[in-house]
């Protein structure tokens, strides 16, 4: 027989425990019986063990033994200060045992454990299998957490999530469960993140608080994280600036005045609190004293700031004829390199005039030339006179300079919406519609604006240099005969041009690869559907999903990436007569759509849930009382969706004021009224909207032949957008 080298015995056989009144305790006495040093350890097991309690329900003294030289003893000391089993009364075997890491040995002994009923109630034990959560701006979150009950009997509880902002959880901050005895439950809280400007980015730690009936409570932390998104919008005004700035020759002032003042704007439209400054590089140094006033800014998310770049010249000509002409390289800078900046680097224009001017000459030469100009009215591609059928389709450019028209007269013309005049109108593009076809919808290239698409009556797209002098398209492609372009959509990174057609087709094609050389009729892909295509915009976060509205109130979501699509239901039905005609997302709030219908019906919806398969697009407001019932030709989205323009057949050209959620502002809820064809039969055929600094630009076209900007200042009352 194998002489054992542990020798171990324990004080009691039996105990008995009154978990949350008195703990039980013994003693196991431990001998050397081997012919070396070694170190003992105690350890307690019992069947049917919570493994989230591990050895919390009993303290051991000492955890580990000296080493003990051979015949040499040592006492432990065990206190059970809980049921191991949660919820457990009777009795039940323990096992003790006794081993040596270094003998390589153990020894059990048994011990009965009687377990009553016990007094007061234990705390809830708290689990969070994620304690952190990283997330972006728009995101939907589900945090899950679990709850244990130790104690002996169920018990009902309350969770209540504590940290964040409320609004942030979307089905509400408390939750109640019954938790059975010795159990798990879980839950989860979900948390929708808004958008860029009202989730900054940084660390948001939360607390869950869970209390009990007649117990203590307990609690669990964790942090949602929100990483950076958006984007920084920078933007120098004017692009062509003078000295003096003031025309009026009689102020000896403006004669002698040397310096004239740029207005630089960033529109934070990211969750990133950035610090801005700008670098400034003109192309003759020495001729001019810069200064940028102030030197820096801080922006917070959503928020707008402006500095002034003064640019004074040393010495200023004191005769001549021509204007001498300067440029500026101004970059921006912030202080986050992550932050992408749209438009960083722009070139604005200086000219300065000479001290004594020329009155008599300037006159004289001024006269002909207004004789001249007054005479080109003969002209029928002279821009003055503007369009001469009615206008179809508006746009403005990315950052809301200019506006470009297409008209059934076949022209499309390039305006200005900044300036001392409003609009000035700078450049015409020229006829286009070699079958002297009109034109049904334009839209600019959105990346760099230098390229504009036109869509015609004979199915023929164009592409024009709207930098050059645009006198000749840059390409052509078409891809069915007299197949009316009814709407024009380009995709985000700018290289594809999605079409819809009075046939039904949709098309997609690829902008890079085609010039007027070497025409393109064949495009990537399309679909054809069974109703007339009238409008066309990208929703999505992604901006992977081309919503398609049409003949018959049809609303369709076609998945470009998974080449899928759906009919979305229609709050109403329609006949052969009835028409979706306008369709519009908002460009920071991509998920916000709004429809427009020949019944007179405006309609707002988020589209989150319907895109990610998980339920029915969410129509979020809906009212008919705008144009008095009649068709509704246009509608459009700011970039942030706080505000919504609208053009129909009752010749107004409306301002709606939108909350964060996509809703009418309860406070302007019957909109306002910024413009009024001079006939109410002259329908608005065509609207946009842009938000620049304190003011919200509209610009619309109308049967009347004219492009119209208006420009209204924001409600300081308003739920959404009303930062300054």
């Amino acid at each position: 027989m194998t002489k054992s080298f542990i020798s171990a015995s324990i004080s009691t056989q039996v105990l008995r425990l009154k978990p949350g009144g008195n703990t039980a305790s013994f003693e196991v006495s431990v001998t050397n019986e081997s012919e070396q040093f070694a170190t003992f350890q105690v350890e307690l097991l019992a069947a049917g063990t919570d493994g989230n309690l591990g050895s919390r329900w009993y303290n051991l003294s000492p955890g580990i033994s000296a080493k003990k030289p051979p015949g040499d003893s040592t006492k432990f000391y065990v206190t059970i200060t809980d049921t191991p089993v949660p919820g457990f009364v009777g009795k039940m075997n323990i096992t003790v045992r006794i081993f040596s890491l270094e003998l390589r040995e153990e020894e059990r002994q048994l011990l009965r454990l009687a377990v009553e009923q016990g007094i007061g109630s234990i705390p809830m034990q708290l689990e969070l299998p994620v304690r952190e959560f990283k997330t972006h701006p728009t995101d939907l979150i589900e945090i899950p957490v679990r709850v244990y009950n130790p104690s002996q009997s169920p018990a009902n509880v309350v969770l209540h999530f504590l940290g964040v902002e409320r609004s942030w959880l979307i089905e509400g901050t408390d939750r109640k469960l019954l938790v059975p005895a010795g159990t798990k439950t879980e839950t989860i809280f979900l948390c929708q993140l808004p958008s860029a400007g009202l989730a900054p980015s940084g660390t948001y730690p939360f607390t869950i608080e869970c209390q009990q009936v007649n117990g203590p409570p307990s609690s669990i932390q964790g942090a949602v994280i929100v990483s950076p998104g958006g984007f920084m919008d920078f933007l120098c005004t004017p692009a062509l600036h003078q000295i003096p700035e003031s025309r009026n020759w009689r102020l000896l002032k403006n004669w002698k005045s040397n310096a004239a003042t740029y207005k630089i704007q960033f529109d934070n439209a990211s969750n990133l609190t950035q610090q801005v400054s700008v670098e400034v590089h003109p192309e003759e140094p020495r001729a001019f004293k810069l200064e940028v006033i102030p030197e820096s800014s801080q922006v917070a998310p959503g928020e707008t700031t402006e500095l002034l770049l003064v640019a004074n010249k040393k010495r200023r000509r004191w005769l001549g004829i021509l204007p001498q002409r300067f440029l500026f390289e101004v970059k921006a800078v912030v202080s986050d390199d992550r932050l992408d900046v749209r438009n960083d680097t722009q070139i604005v224009k200086l000219r300065v005039l000479p001290v004594v001017p020329i009155w008599m000459q300037l006159v004289g030469g001024f006269l002909l030339l207004f004789l001249l100009w007054w005479l080109s009215w003969l002209n029928p591609k002279n821009p003055f006179w503007g369009h001469k059928e009615a206008v179809t389709s508006v746009q403005f450019n990315g950052v809301g300079e200019q506006v470009v028209s297409g008209s059934n007269d076949q022209t499309t013309i390039r305006w200005g919406s900044a300036g001392f005049f409003n609009p000035l109108i700078n450049q015409q593009l020229g006829v286009i519609g070699r079958n002297e076809k009109g034109v049904r919808t334009v839209r600019y290239k959105p990346v760099d604006n230098d390229l504009m698409a036109a869509g015609l009556e004979n199915g023929e797209i164009k592409l024009w240099d709207v930098l050059g002098n645009g006198r000749n398209p840059i390409s052509s492609f078409s891809y069915q005969k007299d197949d009316r372009v009814l709407a024009l959509e380009f995709s985000k990174d700018s290289r594809y041009l999605f079409s819809g057609h009075g046939s039904g087709l949709v098309l997609v094609w690829d902008v890079e690869r085609t010039n007027i050389s070497t025409p393109n009729n064949q495009p990537l892909r399309g679909k054809k559907f069974d109703f007339v295509v009238n409008s066309l915009a990208l929703v999505g976060k992604a901006g992977k999903n081309l919503m398609i509205g049409g003949r018959y109130n049809q609303l369709v979501v076609w998945n470009l990436e998974k080449d899928k699509w759906g009919r979305v239901s229609y709050p109403r039905k329609g006949s052969q007569e009835d028409y979706i005609v306008s369709l519009d997302s908002a460009e920071y709030n991509p998920n916000l759509l709004v429809t427009a219908d020949n019944q007179g019906y405006i309609t707002l919806w988020n589209m989150q849930q319907c895109l990610a398969d998980k339920g029915l697009c969410e129509v979020l407001d809906e009212w008919s009382d705008g144009h008095g019932g009649k068709p509704v030709r246009s509608v459009a989205l700011s970039a942030n969706g706080c505000y919504l323009a609208s053009g129909g057949d009752d010749g107004k050209v409306m301002l709606w004021y939108l909350t964060a959620e996509g809703k009418r502002d309860p406070q302007f809820s019957k909109g306002k009224k910024i413009d009024q064809s001079l006939k109410e039969s002259e329908k608005i055929n065509s609207v946009d909207i842009k938000q620049t600094g304190k003011y919200i630009l509209v610009a619309s076209g109308s049967d009347d032949t004219e492009v119209k900007l208006d420009r209204v200042e924001r409600q300081r009352n308003a739920q959404c957008g009303n930062q300054e």
